[in-house]
């Protein structure tokens, strides 16, 4: 018995529209191939929260996922090219001290995306800026730091005095004189963003000094705070499985909720340049205070009290940590 003339016809309409759509379905269900490019080690804080991200979003069977390391500011145009070339829909890195180089290769390829950590402003149409506002958590570990610092001199190290670290150490100093008016601050920069040895150096020049409470923006701090018997205070990732007895609380960035947005836009043919700044917000589960952990009875009960409030208040909207870019200064004697 043949199908009804009618039914037939809606039949092929139907299959045809199908047949349209599946092209459509196909590359929406597709992995896109993401690449990272990053001047410095996987291991070393920043790059690792990204590398970490995507990895995650790899390991979900969301994107192809390749990355290269140590790659040299000189460099760097031509990784971002050749990536770029090879079929990358999306390119995550950072262009602090590249940006004119890393701007001019994505108006060279406009229908790759890239997400880039960034002093400036978004580029229309492809080029979205980024980075670690994590100001919110910084302020947190400000407040125990004033709070456990029994010489009231806290040191403080950082890589560049750019920005992105100014608005964090500006942040945790606020935090610290909101608990301890009394408290002074020695700050040095080593111009390196991968230095561990130099970053170490300096600390031992604070801690000399009589800072007991290091503010660890770089690798090797943690090291001097834990051979000088000081405390340690963390910043991007969590440290405190390999210093115990050292590192009291970190502020933690969590780069998941800007790469999951930047892979859920490129896939839909959606992505536009913005600042993604926002993202890396506590309300956006972008940064966090880490678990105090191993200082969990070491940090005074009214202290933590003061914190898990501010914490509530920011979480609220009822607290607004200020975004400072100015370079701090040291106001130790």
């Amino acid at each position: 018995m043949s199908a009804h003339p009618l039914n037939r016809r809606h039949a092929l309409v139907l299959a045809a529209a199908l047949t349209a759509a599946a092209p459509t379905l196909s590359l929406a269900q597709a992995k896109i191939k993401v690449a990272g490019i990053y001047t410095v080690p996987f291991e070393q804080q920043w790059a690792g929260r990204l590398h970490t991200a995507l990895i995650a979003a790899q390991a979900r069977g969301e994107i192809e996922y390749k990355a290269s390391e140590n790659v040299s500011n000189a460099d760097y145009e031509r990784v971002m090219r050749e990536y770029a070339t090879a079929g990358n829909t999306l390119i995550v890195g950072e262009a602090f001290a590249v940006e004119a180089a890393a701007r001019k290769v994505a108006k060279d390829f406009p229908k790759v995306s890239f997400l880039m950590g960034s002093s400036g402003k978004p580029q229309a149409p492809n080029f979205s800026v980024f980075d670690n506002y994590i100001q919110e958590p910084a302020y947190l570990t400000g407040m125990i730091a004033g709070g456990m610092s029994k010489t009231n001199k806290i040191g403080m190290v950082g890589g560049f005095p750019i920005p992105e670290v100014n608005r964090l150490m500006n942040a945790f100093m606020a935090g610290a004189k909101e608990v301890n008016p009394k408290v002074t601050f020695s700050v040095s920069f080593i111009n390196s963003w991968f230095d561990p040895p130099k970053a170490k150096e300096a600390a031992f020049a604070m801690i000399d000094k009589g800072a007991d409470v290091m503010y660890a923006e770089r690798f090797g701090v943690s090291d001097a705070a834990k051979e000088k018997g000081k405390l340690a205070i963390g910043n991007v990732i969590n440290t405190q499985a390999q210093y115990p007895d050292t590192v009291v609380a970190s502020a933690i960035w969590h780069f998941e909720p800007s790469a999951d947005r930047a892979i859920k836009l490129v896939k839909e043919g959606k992505f536009t340049a913005e600042d993604y700044g926002p993202y890396s917000m506590m309300k956006h589960k972008g940064s966090s205070l880490a678990p105090l952990g191993t200082f969990e009875k070491k940090v005074p009960p009214e202290l933590v009290a003061r914190v898990r409030a501010k914490e509530k208040a920011i979480l609220d909207g009822k607290f607004s940590v200020k975004v400072d870019d100015n370079q701090p200064k040291s106001s130790a004697k």
